[in-house]
C-alpha cells in the first residue's frame, strides 16, 4: 500500500479540497509533476491543465488554472486562483470562451495580446477536457 500525505487545495474563496492522498498530478510552468508522500520541498507555479487527485478509494480529477505549488514531505499545498470541479463548469460558456480565443488569435491583430489570447485558450481547452 502506498504511503499517503496530506493534500488541501486553497482558494480565495473557498477550501477547495483537504484530505489524505496517494499522489497528486498537475501542471506548473516548468511541466507535468506528480507528487508521492516524501517527495522532496519544491515549490512551483502552477499552470493551467488538469489536476488529478489519487485517492485509496479512487481517482478526482479538476480543471486547475493557476496558483502556486507547496510540497513538503507529508503536506502539499496548493494555493489556486482558479480549480473546478468538472460538474462546476458551465460546457457551453468554455466552448465560447473556447471560439473567442481562436478568432483573436486568428484574426492576427497587430494590438492583440497573444499571450493573454493563447491563455485564455488553454484555460477553456482544460475546461473542455475537464467536463470529458
Amino acid at each position: 500500500m502506498a504511503d499517503n500525505f496530506k493534500l488541501q487545495i486553497i482558494t480565495p474563496d473557498r477550501k477547495f479540497y483537504q484530505g489524505d492522498v496517494e499522489m497528486v498530478e498537475l501542471t506548473t510552468t516548468e511541466g507535468q509533476i506528480g507528487v508521492y508522500a516524501r517527495h522532496i520541498p519544491l515549490t512551483a507555479v502552477v499552470a493551467p491543465g488538469i489536476l488529478t487527485i489519487h485517492e485509496g478509494a479512487g481517482i478526482k480529477a479538476a480543471a486547475l488554472m493557476s496558483g502556486f505549488l507547496q510540497v513538503m514531505p507529508e503536506q502539499v499545498t496548493i494555493m489556486a486562483e482558479i480549480v473546478e470541479w468538472p460538474e462546476e463548469i458551465d460546457e457551453n460558456r468554455a466552448k465560447e470562451a473556447k471560439i473567442r480565443a481562436e478568432r483573436r488569435l486568428q484574426s492576427h491583430d497587430a494590438e492583440l495580446d497573444v499571450a493573454r489570447a493563447e491563455l485564455a485558450l488553454k484555460k477553456a481547452l482544460v475546461r473542455l477536457e475537464a467536463r470529458q
